[in-house]
């Protein structure tokens, strides 16, 4: 599996592509801004990109869906919880990041689904907290976590659908148990370090590990 990210906009936002090295398919998780340059980065690797993966619906990491589906026509995956809050968000709320609306959702997903790409596949797994239908992606040795869980921190969870209980559950029950040597991959560069590991962050985030929350 390839995997490169993509630190774009203004919001240290962390896109995502995957790729399977044998077939040349690929996806792009959360492709937020700059959608030319990371289309021009799988296309420099002769990837194709099939599909663009919401980890859910804020506007921050959807606002490049429609210019990555016109460059591209992949299409759009979002948690089925998120679809109707896909598209709708008002044009003005977009403008106000710099991005555009979001074209509805080509396919929803829920927890257990997989998303394959040749030869390789994510597993969705939901973990709500942040928003309700947010998900994470894993596949052996890595999980995008989107913005469930940050190098050294968690997602806010004062938007509307937020829980922190929730978004507690989500941490300990879904990612935690996850292998220690698992790679997180979070959606924003917040912390120290561009990707952490479940281990890691268990003994060391200071909301939910066991040396901070946890």
């Amino acid at each position: 599996m390839f995997v490169k990210q993509m630190e774009v906009g203004s919001f240290a936002i962390f896109s995502y592509i995957v790729a399977c090295k044998e077939t040349n398919e690929a996806l792009v998780i959360d492709p937020a801004a700059e959608c030319k340059r990371i289309y021009e980065e799988a296309g420099s690797r002769g990837y194709t990109i099939k599909y663009i993966v919401n980890t859910h619906c804020h506007i921050d990491h959807i606002m490049g869906n429609r210019k990555m589906k016109e460059l591209t026509g992949a299409q759009i995956i979002i948690h089925e919880v998120e679809a109707r809050a896909l598209v709708g968000q008002s044009a003005h709320s977009f403008q106000m990041f710099g991005g555009e609306p979001s074209p509805p959702a080509d396919r929803t997903v829920r927890d257990g689904d997989i998303i394959a790409i040749g030869n390789t596949s994510l597993q969705v797994i939901h973990t709500p907290g942040h928003s309700p239908g947010s998900i994470s992606l894993y596949h052996m040795g890595m999980v995008f976590t989107g913005d469930t869980l940050f190098v050294g921190s968690v997602g806010r969870t004062d938007l509307d659908g937020g829980s922190w209980e929730t978004l507690l559950a989500s941490v300990q029950k879904k990612l935690f148990v996850l292998p220690d040597d698992t790679v997180v991959a979070p959606g924003h560069n917040y912390g120290d370090s561009t990707r952490s590991t479940i281990g890691r962050e268990k003994i060391y985030n200071p909301f939910v590990g066991k040396r901070g929350g946890y």
